[in-house]
């Protein structure tokens, strides 16, 4: 069976809220301990699938859980057992069996979880949805990680159910969304233990443990050929989404919260970039598909935006600074105007993370491009005859040939006849005739009033409906949509790069956002355009994003240094510094541009 279910970490300062608000109606509380198997290989991790025994109070059940078609959805099969005893046997005949029967290694216990389940139903206009908080421990080993998650399953009804429910907490309690299962962070958590066993120098030992969390960055999206607009279009955005999800995650401290800092500017560039990818997105499907609500897009803008004051004094500490005092800038009293606000309160706020629910909801099913009626291969044959009439047609002749709709071609029908079936008498066949030219007259069949007897009668025109249909152009493909645009964006950039010395630098800035635009949707797009093509095209045009990016730190960071130039004379050396480096970009640039003029046509 499959369920879908969202679920989001508990800030500390709102656990004890968001307990009293669900014990306050009928709740009931359940003791959940679970055991989790694979190889000493991680080989049902690799398949992505999850093995467990869980005692939920006094009874024991084995579920096997392996992913469904989108980030909500999970495949589960569960089985009651006697005891904590795993048998595998319940799975022959299943889709798994086969991942089951290739395993190399012998299944052993990886890590386990002990919550305490709080356990409530709530129903909405859109269905019923169960809500589960877990408290509890994850433990791999010698390590622990606190659970304090919530869980919204819909039980019957439409996924808007749950993230009506969602949502309603999200804003109450400041909840951060989490694309994490236990089993994920367990797995992670399981590792990290085997790596610390063998690592016994403390600077080895915090590095393995900084990398638990580590950044997310951008993965490849599998394209169907045979898939919608639409249907790619979500695809992508999902995988955008998740990029952004895991980073923001890191950054609010969700394993972390007074513990250890463990997001760092790195996660920022990396959310930075899940939200250039979602937006590049939107311009590569804008017309093929539909795009988000207006108030979704221009919400990111200000994300975007807000992030994007902390990263700037990032690359100036970590990479700017460094560079100009190696050169021998003299040293002064450096003061960067503070950001708006720290990364983790941008990324903890109920604004950012409610936008993420609202984004995940429209990402699941998005719809297609809003487009005028179009008559289509199984359109109704009828809708010719109305567009006929509504053209002002001179005849008005309906699609059946005949000049009235159904009661006037049953008057003319019955022309001849009287209603018993016999021949009709003169005079109710003069009668009969009136009836049918005003019925004639008030379908719009008929253009004007005559006198049906006179030899101005209307002409009646028969349509004609062939034997087989006329064959139709077979609609774009996917490919053959994203493969036009990627080409007219490719032309673009390379029209202005090839003049690149000769731009203003409000133009290279556009230029260096073309840029990037272009080369994800190229990720994008890749599963479905030669290989060998992308390559070299991805390398170029990489080079290309290389010589724009740092051309974008340097002016962020030479619009800093003049400012500073007022108080401290320092400061003038730093920025004949940038404007020397600067000067040997441009033509690093344009090199680069004429390298991608040679490149192959991907998109052929």
């Amino acid at each position: 069976m499959s369920e879908q279910e969202l679920k989001l970490h508990v800030p500390a300062a709102a656990r004890k809220a968001l307990e009293q608000e669900i014990k306050q109606r009928d709740a009931s509380r359940v003791r959940l301990h679970a055991m989790y198997f694979d190889t000493p290989e991680r080989e049902l991790a690799r398949a992505r699938v999850a093995i467990r025994l869980r005692r939920e109070g006094n009874v024991w059940v084995q579920t096997l859980k392996t992913p469904g078609n989108n980030a909500i959805t999970r495949i589960e099969l569960n089985h009651p057992r006697p005891g904590p005893i795993l048998d595998l046997s319940v799975y022959a005949g299943t889709e798994v069996e086969s991942t089951l029967a290739c395993l190399k290694g012998e299944l052993g216990l990886r890590y386990e979880t002990d919550v305490t389940r709080l356990i409530r139903k709530v129903r909405n206009r859109f269905g019923t949805v169960e809500i589960a908080y877990d408290r509890g421990l994850l433990r791999a080993g010698a390590l622990e990680l606190p659970i304090n998650e919530i869980e919204f399953e819909l039980m019957s009804g439409k996924p808007a159910a749950m993230f009506t429910a969602a949502r309603v907490y999200l804003k109450r309690h400041g909840l951060v969304m989490d694309a994490r299962s236990k089993s994920e962070r367990g797995d992670r958590l399981a590792r990290l233990a085997h790596t610390l066993d063998g690592l016994h120098e403390d600077a080895a030992r915090c590095a393995a443990i900084d990398e638990f969390w580590a950044t997310t960055g951008a993965r490849g999206v599998r394209l169907d050929a045979a898939m919608t607009a639409a249907q790619g279009l979500g695809e992508v955005a999902a995988e955008c989404l998740d990029q952004i999800t895991r980073n923001a995650a890191v950054l609010a401290e969700v394993d972390t919260d007074g513990v250890r800092n463990a997001g760092n500017p790195e996660h920022v560039h990396q959310l930075r970039v899940g939200i250039r990818r979602l937006r590049s997105a939107w311009r590569l499907y804008d017309g093929y598909a539909g795009l988000p609500p207006a108030r979704l897009q221009e919400d990111v803008r200000g994300f975007f935006s807000a992030f994007g004051a902390n990263r700037d004094q990032d690359v100036l500490q970590e990479s700017i600074i460094p560079a100009l005092i190696r050169a021998g800038m003299p040293t002064f009293p450096m003061e960067a105007p503070p950001p708006g606000a720290p990364s983790r309160e941008i990324a903890a706020s109920p604004e950012f993370q409610g936008w993420l629910l609202d984004m995940l909801e429209w990402s699941l099913d998005v719809p297609a491009a809003a487009t005028g009626v179009a008559v289509g291969s199984g359109a109704d044959l009828s809708a010719g005859a109305g567009d006929s009439v509504a053209t002002g047609s001179s005849n008005g002749i309906a699609a059946n040939g005949m000049t009235a709709g159904d009661d006037a071609a049953a008057t003319l029908g019955l022309a001849g006849e009287d209603a018993a079936g016999g021949p009709a008498s003169p005079a109710a066949y003069k009668a009969a005739q009136r009836a049918a030219l005003q019925a004639a007259q008030a379908a719009g069949a008929v253009p004007a009033p005559i006198d049906w007897d006179s030899a101005h009668a209307p002409q009646i025109v028969p349509s004609i409906i062939p034997l087989v249909p006329p064959e139709q152009e077979a609609p774009p493909t996917l490919h053959d949509l994203l493969a036009k645009r990627l080409r007219k964006w490719h032309r673009r950039v390379l029209h202005e790069g090839q003049h690149f010395a000769e731009l203003d630098i409000p133009t290279r800035h556009a230029l260096r956002k073309r840029a990037k635009r272009l080369r994800y949707g190229l990720n994008f797009t890749e599963s479905l355009l030669p290989s060998v093509k992308v390559r070299d095209y991805k390398n170029r045009l990489a080079a290309v994003q290389d010589v724009l990016g740092e051309m974008n730190d340097l002016s962020v960071a030479h619009d800093l240094y003049r400012q500073w130039s007022v108080q401290y004379p320092q400061a003038w050396f730093a920025l004949g510094w940038i404007s020397a480096r600067q000067e040997e970009l441009v033509a690093k640039a344009q090199h680069a541009f004429k390298q991608l003029a040679h490149a192959k046509a991907f998109w052929k």
